[in-house]
């Protein structure tokens, strides 16, 4: 079985080597990990998909749930909607990387804690 790793993130986030790091500590850490993002095409969504399907990650059977918010059918609450059901799913961690206010990966943030999730801010590494 894996490890449901949530990556939250800013989509102005400009260092997926920060984002790839930490996924490859957890990696070591936790073993097998499904990597469970936003689907945000940029930012640290990205970084993630991108680290999840690479070679690397894929010689240790990574796996990946995107989790796109309607943006259409909610508004500006897709967001919120997709972050509350993502957290609900479960996890066993979320990796998170905001940059300034970050709404939206700050309010993900409160709900996995509220949830009893461990969150790491990785904020500051970049």
């Amino acid at each position: 079985m894996s490890a449901r790793v949530i990556v939250t993130g800013s989509r102005l986030w400009r260092w997926p080597e920060v984002v790839h790091g930490a996924l490859n500590a957890t990696l070591g850490e936790l073993g097998r990990l499904t990597v469970v993002h936003g689907g945000c095409p940029r930012g640290a969504d990205a970084a993630a998909s991108g680290w999840a399907v690479s070679a690397w990650a894929r010689r240790f059977d990574t796996g990946l749930e995107v989790w796109p918010a309607d943006w259409e059918q909610h508004g500006k609450a897709a967001g919120p909607r997709r972050n509350t059901a993502m957290v609900a799913a479960g996890a066993d961690l979320v990796l998170a990387f905001p940059l300034g206010a970050s709404v939206g990966t700050r309010g993900c943030m409160r709900l996995a804690a509220a949830a009893g999730i461990e969150v790491r801010d990785l904020g500051a590494q970049r």
